[in-house]
């Protein structure tokens, strides 16, 4: 498979997986996070979706168009083995959804970093809170979610919060 192909498979995959975990978070309160805004098409795309929540977006450098970067309230710019283990001064109250992409192309850098942001942000969700991931994330509160048709394993990851 090409990388073009490649690429349009997991960008497909996201949006179909963000638009179903806007689905099941319906009846649930509280902020949206998102781990690593890039060039801001995912932020840009769950503000349209989610027009009256809070994003909350962390990233080590800015470097999206200035259209698709949140306010500096929303904006937490750093590296996330230091701002995330310290956002629940920030995020006002626990959030229903946290979209995480995270991927580096390094296996092996993917691994420690879905590790380190599985055990720091499960503090940051509420009970029957969606998680949406690019990696594989091990948390035992989270119970694994069918992802939708036509998306393969491994190419995209969902997760509910256990109440």
């Amino acid at each position: 498979m090409s990388r073009l192909d490649s690429f349009l498979r997991r960008i497909t995959a996201q949006r179909d997986c963000l638009n179903r975990a806007v689905e099941l978070i319906s009846g649930l309160d509280g902020p949206v996070i998102e781990l690593g805004l890039g060039n801001g098409r995912t932020y840009d795309h769950l503000r349209e979706i989610l027009p009256v929540r809070e994003i909350f977006v962390f990233d080590r450098r800015i470097a999206a168009r200035p259209d698709c970067v949140p306010d500096a309230a929303h904006m937490i710019v750093g590296d996330i083995r230091e701002t995330l283990p310290n956002a629940q001064a920030r995020i006002p109250g626990p959030a229903a959804l946290a979209h995480c992409d995270i991927g580096t192309g390094d296996a092996a850098a993917n691994a420690e970093i879905a590790a380190f942001v599985a055990r720091h942000l499960v503090a940051l969700l509420a009970p029957g809170a969606i998680v949406v991931a690019d990696q594989a994330m091990a948390c035992p509160e989270w119970e694994p979610l069918a992802l939708p048709a036509g998306i393969r394993p491994g190419r995209y990851h969902m997760w509910r919060v256990r109440p």
